[in-house]
């Protein structure tokens, strides 16, 4: 069995708040990283503290600080609502290059996977989906998952050497997933190419805008497809900041000031976790060198505590 504790770092114990009130508990608390609690937790935390891939794509640097900003603030919230076993697993080892965390990255994902978990992953750039995606691949077949993809940018470039802008292209063409199992959810125009959407297109991607999403019910079309006949058995959520308006999180890596609300982001982690079929959650872009307030990794650790919550 591959050990994913020799491949991981333990989580910094100073980011588990304790209020120390026993009228007033918090998840710091109670969510434990010690390894002898991994095998009864349902979910598992495992953060991937890089942003190569930001750096590649000519981004701005920082998203390799989110898992710990993310922390930080989702163990200040309290439990309420929440009766499922947590399990922090700490960090991947980061590796000499962004091919090679991505490949160890994966193994991790795919163990907890063998193990029943499921998996709030905390980028990191978004080139971790690549990641993400080959292990839902290699454990539930590449036929039967479905992804999703919440960003104002697809992410489907055909830049070499791979970066935060590649991940979906690469596990198209890898043929990791099929175009008609991926949706791209809430893509701007003003910052999405033509030829990529043509390219999504043709290949008979699910393709929605922000304008779209705020105008349809992503619930209802969801349900119908698992209603058809090769409905997907497992979802993959690809949760990106860079979705979000500004106003509702300005730390993030490539800001715009419209996207969706943060309510608006919360019930759809919140959706996710009601879909017995969700295996991984993902969260990157969240840039705390450009945060106001904290309040990008706050409504990150809101949408995760709405996941939990609504996970049966």
């Amino acid at each position: 069995m591959f050990d994913i504790f020799q491949n991981t770092t333990r989580p910094n114990r100073d980011l588990f708040f304790h209020k120390n009130d026993p009228n007033d508990v918090r998840l710091g608390e109670i969510v434990s990283s010690n390894i002898e609690d991994y095998q009864t937790a349902r979910i598992v935390i495992l953060g991937c503290p890089q942003d190569e891939g930001v750096t590649r794509n000519g981004g701005r640097i920082g998203a390799r600080h989110a898992p710990e900003a993310i922390r930080r603030q989702f163990y200040k919230l309290t439990p309420f609502g929440i009766s499922l076993k947590i399990f922090d697993l700490g960090d991947t080892i980061i590796q000499s290059s962004l091919e090679k965390t991505h490949d160890l990255h994966a193994k991790i994902v795919e163990q907890l996977l063998l193990d029943g978990k499921k998996v709030i992953v905390l980028g990191g750039g978004n080139d971790i989906s690549f990641a993400d995606g080959c292990a839902m691949a290699k454990i539930c077949g590449s036929e039967n998952w479905l992804g999703l993809n919440i960003d104002a940018h697809f992410d489907v470039r055909s830049d070499e050497p791979r970066n935060s802008g590649t991940p979906y292209r690469q596990l198209l063409e890898g043929k990791f997933i099929r175009p008609e199992n991926f949706y791209e959810i809430g893509y701007q125009p003003q910052a999405a190419s033509p030829n990529y959407f043509d390219y999504l297109r043709n290949l008979g991607v699910n393709l929605i805008s922000l304008q779209e999403f705020q105008m349809s019910s992503i619930e209802s079309e969801i349900h119908s497809r698992l209603k058809s006949v090769d409905s997907p058995s497992a979802f993959f959520w690809g949760f990106d900041v860079d979705a979000v308006r500004s106003a509702d999180a300005p730390g993030a890596s490539a800001p715009s000031p419209i996207g969706l609300a943060g309510e608006a982001f919360v019930a759809l982690a919140a959706f996710a976790g009601k879909l017995p079929q969700t295996k991984i959650v993902e969260f990157t872009e969240v840039n705390p060198n450009f945060d106001i307030d904290n309040r990008t990794a706050k409504l990150v650790a809101i949408a995760i505590h709405q996941f939990i919550c609504c996970t049966k």
